[in-house]
Order: C-alpha cells, then sequence, then structure tokens
C-alpha cells in the first residue's frame, strides 16, 4: 500500500522542490534546481516508496543558484499569506528594486525594474512559468494560483530574451501534489472588499495528480463610485508518464470588472486639490470588462543521470472592452487652466483582443572535457503574438463634456466617440540560446551565453489605412564569471546586451525600432552567521546599464506613445534575509537608482525640450523595504505577527513638466496571524497604518493616483 506525507516546501533562491515522503528520517533533499521525476525508490528494510516531485524551471539548467553570476530575488508564499496581500503588483511592492508606474486605469498591473520602465501605454511584461504572461491585456493578476515569484535582476536575465534590462520577474504557478490537501479561506476588508478563495489538490491515481484554485472577489474603494469585481479559477493536472518523464498541464480563466478610473487631479503640485476620493470619471461609463484564458503545457524527461528534456507549449487569449471619462491632456483644450475647476474631457472606449502562441525546447546538462565540467543548457523557443487594438473617443471643443472638480455632477448624457485607430498588429519571433557556464576550478566559475533573436513585426490601422512593417535579427552575448570563495560567499561580475520588439505606432502610424540595452553588474552573494546559530543570507549588486529606443507617453496625442531616446541607469541593491533571535526574522530590501535620460530630445508635437539628464517618470531615486516577524510560540501561541515599512522617495510625475513631483512617502503595515486549532486560522492586516496621504504612480498632472488610505483586513480560513 502506498502512503504519501504532506511535501515539504523549500525555497532555493530561483528553484522550487516539493519532496514528499514516507521515509521521512531517510528523505534526501536535493537544493538544486535539476529535475528528478516522481518516482518510486525500493526499500530494503520495508515495502514503502519515496516519491519526489521537483518542478523544472525554463531556461535555468543545472547551476545552483549561488554559482549563478546573477542577483535574484524570492517573494514567496510566506511573504503572500503572512501579509495577506492578494494581487501581483502589491507583492512586488516589498521589493525595491520594483517602482509602479502607469496602470491604466486601474486595469493592469504596470512597473519598472531597476529604473527602466516599459510601454506606458500597455502592460508590464513578465513571465508565467517560463511563458509570456504580462504581453496581452489581462487584468491584475491574481495572487491565488502563485507559489512563489522570482526577481531576475540585470544582465544575468538576457538569456530569457526579449526582456528589459533591469531583469525579468518570472511567477512560479502552484503544481498538483499527490496527497489531499487544502484550504477554504474568507476575508473582509475597509471599503466593502469581500473575498472568497480557495485551493485543493489530491492524487487521482498514482500516476495522476489534480489542482484546482482561484477566487470570486467583490471589492469597493475608497474611490468614489469605483468599484471591482473579480473571478479566476486555475485547474491543473500532472500525470507521470514513467519513472523517467511527465507531462503538465496548466489552465487559467479570469473575468475581471472595473471602474475605468484615471485618479485625481493635482494644482501647483498640491495633492490635496480635491479629497483622494473624488472620482472624476463617469460611472454611468459603467464596467470595463476583461476576460482571459490560458493554457500550459510542459513536459519533461530525465533522459539519464546528466541530461534532461524539457518542452512545453503556451497559448494565452484575452480581452479588454468598456468605456471611460479621462480628462484633456492637452493644455490648449483644458479648461481647468482657465477656471481652476471646470474639468474638460475625452469621451472613450476601448476594444482589446489579444492571441499569444508560444513553444519552447530546452535541453540541458553537462559534459567533462579534460578537468573542466560543462553546464550546459541549449535551447529554442518561438512565439506569434497578434494584438487589436481599438481607441474610440469624443473630443470635443474647449469646455465640452466637462465636470466641475468640486462639485461633480455625472451627467446620463454620453456624446457618441469614433475610432481614433483600429490597429491590427502581428508579431512572429523565434530565438535560439546557448550558455555554457564552465567550473574551471572549485573556485572558479565563466558563464558564456549566446542568443540569436529573429521576427517579424506587422501593423495594419483600418482608419489611416497606414501600413507598417519591419524585420530584424539581433544576436545577444553574455559573459559572467564567478569566484566561489566557499559555500558561503561568492562573487560575480556579468556583462550582456539584449534587445526588446515594442508593440504598437507613434501618432504618425511608424512602427518603434526595437529597444536595445548592454548592461554591466557586480555583486556579492552570503550565507553565513552574524552570531552562533543565527543565519543571515543577502545580496549586494552594483550595476549600470544603458537603453535605447525607450518610449514614453505622448502628452499631446494622448493615447500614444513616443521615441524619448537613450536612458541609463545606475545603481546599487541590497536585499538581506536574518533571523534576529531563535524566534524573530528580519527582511530587508534597498535599492538606489540614478536613472536618466542620456541625450537631449526635442519633439516639435510637445513644443517642449526634454534635457539630458532628465528623470523617468514614476522612478524614485530611493527605496527600501523592512519585513520584521515575531514567532508567537514563545508566548504560547501558534502564529506570528510582524511589521512592514516601505519607503518610495520623490518621483517626477510627468514626462515634459520637471515642475510635477510626486513627493516621497512612507507606509507602516502590521499582521497577526493565529492557528486557533489544527484546522482554523484567524489573520489580522492592517495597511497604511498612519494614512499616509500619497500619489502612488502618475501619467500627468491631471492622471495622479492616489495611494490607499488607512485599511483593515480579516481572514478565516479552513485548512485540511
Amino acid at each position: 500500500m502506498k502512503t504519501l506525507l504532506k511535501p515539504n516546501l523549500y525555497s532555493i533562491g530561483a528553484c522550487t522542490l516539493f519532496s514528499v515522503s514516507v521515509n521521512v528520517m531517510a528523505a534526501e533533499s536535493e537544493l538544486t534546481p535539476a529535475l528528478t521525476q516522481a518516482k518510486p525508490v525500493a526499500q530494503s528494510t520495508a515495502e514503502i516508496e519515496r516519491i519526489s516531485i521537483h518542478y523544472r524551471q525554463a531556461y535555468r539548467g543545472n547551476v545552483a543558484s549561488q554559482e549563478l553570476p546573477q542577483a535574484i530575488t524570492v517573494l514567496d508564499s510566506s511573504l503572500i499569506s503572512d501579509t495577506g496581500v492578494t494581487r501581483f503588483q502589491e507583492l512586488l511592492d516589498f521589493s525595491s528594486s520594483i517602482a509602479r508606474q502607469n496602470d491604466g486605469g486601474g486595469l493592469w498591473d504596470s512597473f519598472s525594474l531597476r529604473g527602466f520602465p516599459g510601454n506606458e501605454n500597455i502592460p508590464s511584461g513578465y513571465l508565467i512559468n517560463g511563458f509570456n504572461g504580462g504581453r496581452a491585456f489581462s487584468g491584475h493578476r491574481d495572487l491565488s494560483n502563485v507559489e512563489y515569484v522570482e526577481i531576475l535582476k540585470g544582465p544575468g536575465s538576457a538569456l530569457y530574451g526579449r526582456s528589459e534590462p533591469g531583469g525579468t520577474i518570472n511567477i512560479i504557478t502552484k503544481k498538483p501534489q499527490y496527497e489531499t490537501s487544502g484550504f477554504l479561506k474568507a476575508s473582509a476588508a475597509s471599503e466593502d472588499q469581500y473575498r472568497l478563495e480557495g485551493d485543493f489538490t489530491t492524487g487521482l491515481s498514482e500516476d495522476i495528480a489534480f489542482r484546482i484554485n482561484g477566487a470570486l472577489q467583490d471589492y469597493g474603494s475608497f474611490r468614489d463610485e469605483v468599484f471591482s469585481n473579480k473571478k479566476v479559477v486555475s485547474p491543473s493536472f500532472r500525470w507521470q508518464i514513467n519513472d523517467d518523464s511527465s507531462l503538465l498541464y496548466e489552465m487559467e480563466y479570469l473575468k475581471h470588472e472595473q471602474l475605468f478610473d484615471r485618479g485625481i487631479v493635482v494644482i501647483d503640485n498640491n495633492i490635496n486639490t480635491v479629497p483622494r476620493s473624488r472620482y472624476l470619471g463617469d460611472p454611468n461609463d459603467g464596467a470595463t470588462e476583461i476576460e482571459a484564458q490560458s493554457h500550459q503545457l510542459t513536459y519533461d524527461n530525465q533522459l539519464n543521470q546528466q541530461w534532461s528534456l524539457s518542452a512545453g507549449y503556451g497559448y494565452r487569449y484575452s480581452t479588454l472592452n468598456g468605456f471611460s471619462s479621462d480628462a484633456e491632456l492637452a493644455q490648449s483644450r483644458q479648461s481647468l487652466y482657465d477656471d481652476g475647476e471646470t474639468l474638460t474631457r475625452q469621451h472613450r472606449y476601448r476594444d482589446y483582443n489579444s492571441v499569444d502562441h508560444a513553444v519552447r525546447f530546452e535541453l540541458s546538462g553537462s559534459v567533462m572535457t579534460g578537468n573542466i565540467n560543462h553546464n550546459l543548457l541549449v535551447g529554442v523557443d518561438a512565439y506569434d503574438y497578434q494584438l487589436y487594438t481599438g481607441l474610440y473617443r469624443y473630443r470635443g471643443s474647449k469646455g465640452d463634456y466637462a465636470i466641475n472638480i468640486f462639485q461633480p455632477v455625472y451627467s446620463n448624457i454620453q456624446p457618441d466617440v469614433s475610432p481614433l485607430y483600429q490597429k491590427q498588429e502581428q508579431q512572429q519571433a523565434w530565438g535560439t540560446y546557448i550558455q555554457d557556464q564552465m567550473d574551471l576550478t572549485d573556485k572558479w566559475k565563466l558563464q558564456l551565453g549566446l542568443r540569436f533573436d529573429a521576427y517579424d513585426q506587422q501593423i495594419d490601422d483600418a482608419v489611416t489605412q497606414i501600413a507598417s512593417s519591419q524585420s530584424d535579427q539581433r544576436v545577444s552575448p553574455k559573459i559572467g564569471l564567478v569566484y566561489v570563495y566557499s559555500d558561503e560567499l561568492s562573487v560575480y561580475s556579468v556583462y550582456s546586451e539584449g534587445y526588446l520588439p515594442v508593440s504598437g505606432t507613434d501618432y504618425a502610424g511608424s512602427a518603434f525600432a526595437p529597444e536595445e540595452s548592454t548592461s554591466v553588474e557586480a555583486g556579492i552573494k552570503f550565507m553565513t552567521q552574524w552570531r552562533q546559530d543565527m543565519p543571515l543570507t543577502g545580496t549586494v549588486a552594483i550595476f549600470d546599464a544603458k537603453k535605447s529606443n525607450i518610449l514614453t507617453a505622448d502628452p499631446v496625442n494622448v493615447g500614444f506613445s513616443a521615441t524619448l531616446g537613450e536612458a541609463k541607469s545606475t545603481g546599487v541593491e541590497v536585499d538581506l534575509d536574518a533571523d534576529l533571535t531563535d524566534n524573530l526574522t528580519a527582511k530587508l530590501s534597498y535599492a538606489y537608482l540614478d536613472t536618466r535620460t542620456v541625450n537631449e530630445v526635442i519633439n516639435p508635437d510637445w513644443g517642449v525640450m526634454v534635457s539630458a539628464g532628465s528623470r523617468l517618470v514614476n522612478v524614485p531615486k530611493h527605496t527600501a523595504s523592512v519585513i520584521i516577524k515575531q514567532d508567537l510560540s514563545v508566548f504560547n501561541i501558534d502564529g506570528n505577527a510582524g511589521i512592514n515599512w516601505r519607503y518610495v522617495d520623490s518621483r517626477l510625475g510627468d514626462a515634459v513638466d520637471p515642475e510635477f513631483q510626486l513627493s516621497a512617502y512612507q507606509l507602516v503595515g502590521l499582521f497577526v496571524n493565529s492557528r486557533l486549532d489544527n484546522n482554523i486560522n484567524l489573520g489580522l492586516a492592517i495597511e497604511n497604518l498612519f494614512d499616509e496621504h500619497y500619489i502612488a504612480n502618475s501619467y500627468s498632472a491631471l492622471w495622479a493616483v492616489p495611494g490607499e488610505p488607512r485599511s483593515v483586513k480579516v481572514s478565516v480560513s479552513y485548512e485540511f
């Protein structure tokens, strides 16, 4: 008879190992990214079996994270459960390398990494299990199916291809397990925010495991009239084909409905121009609706003790449709600059949809040549991405379709819209890559990588009848050197080049040239004890990166982007985890970023000059995050309590208006979690404890998104 115990989850820098074992005393843990398929191991003393399930990550190979020339931060499931966050964007706030960017009326996740934002008019890019997940308009990423998030920083992420020089973010989803377990969790928070979340996994047979999780959410808001409703469900199956191979299928479905919200207006840098609750759109626009689904199929095969094969296919489909009433940004058309109270708006309708197909094949293993061990990673990937973006608007004369910012009256009369653009875009790309990390000696490791990419892009606008196409090829090299001083300390340096194809066109209908980048980084990784039996682990990195052909918002032709030229980011990052006592732990993240434009740009549409050395929008110089957690067992309580503090420095609030600055802010949060018995757990989380009034991100002074006031969340969960 086969008995399965609960899997132990180990967070290992950049890999996760699920171990399931009945022989607890004899269980072994391989803390490496290598894949060991679930397979029975005969025991000489009893008829018991040990099953280990290791899920391999794409683009990682078989090198331990401590020996990689790369800074890596992991935000794991314990952080998610402790703090009670439910959105991907909220989780990223705990990494100081990341800053919030324009969130598209509150409808998507948008961020900069190491100072480099992407296109402000589309969501930020990220990966889900190695497949692109942020390329389309798929709403807020929910955390109900997230096991942990890897932030793979800087030039070491070049192997992933088509990524920002600041790095790559890879979401690792929850995987099926063969033991039955799960939970049901209900929560309620300030502003009438209610959520029901669940997770269940079990073995359907000795070879097939199943998992399903998801959430149902009904959220009010501190913003007048604004609401958000969301449904997300994620089933998955794992089939152990034989001792050495497995097949994993994962599906996600999301439906999200939310009132479009550009935030408040800020006059003369006074964020109290209107109350932070003031809604200046029109609730009669109704909800913008987002629907998305994705499918991932991954095949893994352990060919022999040295080599493994991984292959995968990903499909993602999404739609976004809805009306909005947005403040007019063109100064010559805006009545607010005349009387200080009448806000001229545009009435808009968005019709977006996308289809994304991706495939990946990867071979990894090791081979000896003389006295040198080569850890090889060879692969090929490709995608076919189709994006339709239709933007319709009413743009009347000055003062038309206006609202009083101090005494808003929402009208049932909404003007008809006409098409501004209707663009059909298709990107087709493929790439091949090879990486060799050579063990020159026990201490010196040399990593050489090379990636080749080719892509074709075609954009047709049905309104202007303008067609734009381009093709390009790039070779992106990478070289890194690691000195492993000991098991506790390693020093690395790395250089790489990269590029990123960009969606969309400028106002004239011309496609954007790909963004190109160069990056260099040096750092120290350590795992030591700052005092007896008190571990301290961390990474300290310095970096310098440059990106050309970067995009920024075009404030005259709103809804379009324009090329800003080159930007450079130089900085220092520190990430530390420490045990302060037997029951008290601390996690610290700090980043200093000097991000600025390299060249002067004069844009005739804007009528202004962006001088060299100008800061980039929404990018702070200093950010910091500290989390301190106390295990309450010392007080005979089964649970934990903690405090988190975040600091975000002042930022530029508008690409062409250096006078508009967003003030620095600090946020303090508290959390308490207590287990009442073996099954019931209670949670309490308080965010923005001191009710700080701040701007979280902005597009301009007329589209400034206020941060949430103090909020309290309580939750109860039943676990089994």
